[in-house]
């Protein structure tokens, strides 16, 4: 019987403990504020921005919001980023990605103040990880990655000396997790998979654990797994059920691989909790920085 890697059940424990700190920090004069801003009203970031503020009310972190028309221009969605980061009662935010087709992503993430990065997705912030293979680090860190280790941690599972083969080379997982994985805290030897490696399934077939990050419904099936591995699924494709006559989320691992697997996180229901329990965190960790090292 594989183990299932409950994110709901390990995220409602951190943010149990986030809430205790929150409430330190508010004794202590500090009232954590997340910020988000959005720009447009595409369903699905609609729905993930309205479950981060839904997060902050119930561990007691502040919520500021900023929207903006999808037909905002580069000067206008840069501004509002300038605006946060010049919000004493933003602890720390995120810029809801994707943005508008015509609006520089990059560019924009690039003016974020790395101290508010609540994603952890600033480029000094991935610099900082690069450059620290072992010891604390002190900048947030990225939230899925960060989320899918915690997860693996919370029920055990031991990466040292593991073979890892991630799947994706996208900057939000793919490109960073390797980073994490790597560690000397850590310890696995870590493989990363795109759509021009040779003979994927041989890499997957060797592997310890798999992290599937693609967005390809399925594409992990049960031949390309090896007995007892671990199964990370942290890619979402929307999929139309003909027999209910509507989408469905599915994951990259089709879910017959669980028979053969050691342990899966589900998808829904796994990484994606964790996800935001880590944005969170990072937020958490940035006011209680600020107690230590105050700007100037």
């Amino acid at each position: 019987m594989s183990l299932r890697l409950d994110g709901k059940l390990t995220a409602a424990r951190i943010k149990e403990d986030l809430s205790r700190r929150v409430a330190r920090l508010k004794d202590q004069g500090v009232v954590p504020g997340l910020g988000t801003l959005l720009v447009g009203s595409d369903p699905g970031s609609l729905k993930y921005v309205a479950g981060k503020h839904a997060d902050c009310a119930e561990v007691g972190i502040a919520s500021i919001r900023r929207e903006l028309p999808a037909d905002a221009s580069f000067a206008d969605v840069a501004a509002a980023v300038r605006e946060l980061n010049e919000d004493p009662a933003c602890t720390g935010y995120i810029v809801q990605l994707p943005l508008p087709e015509g609006i520089d992503g990059n560019a924009i993430i690039d003016l974020i103040d790395p101290r508010k990065d609540a994603d952890g997705m600033h480029p000094y912030n991935l610099g900082e990880l690069v450059l620290h293979p072992s010891g604390e680090i002190t900048t947030p860190l990225p939230c899925t990655p960060s989320g899918v280790l915690a997860l693996l941690d919370a029920y055990g599972i031991d990466l040292k000396g593991k073979e890892v083969c991630v799947l994706g080379r996208g900057i939000t997982v793919g490109r960073t997790i390797g980073l994490l994985l790597s560690r000397r805290e850590v310890n696995a030897t870590v493989t990363l998979c795109h759509t021009r490696t040779v003979d994927v399934e041989d890499h997957m077939r060797r592997a310890d654990v798999i992290v599937a990050a693609m967005g390809s419904a399925g594409f992990v099936k049960p031949e390309c797994v090896k007995p007892g591995a671990v199964l990370v699924d942290v890619g979402v494709s929307r999929v139309w059920d003909e027999q209910a006559g509507r989408y469905r989320i599915r994951g990259d691992v089709d879910r017959a691989c669980y028979e053969v697997a050691s342990a899966y996180t589900p998808n829904p229901g796994g990484v994606g909790p964790m996800t935001r329990a880590m944005l969170l965190s990072n937020l958490v960790g940035i006011a209680e920085r600020s107690l230590v090292s105050p700007r100037a």
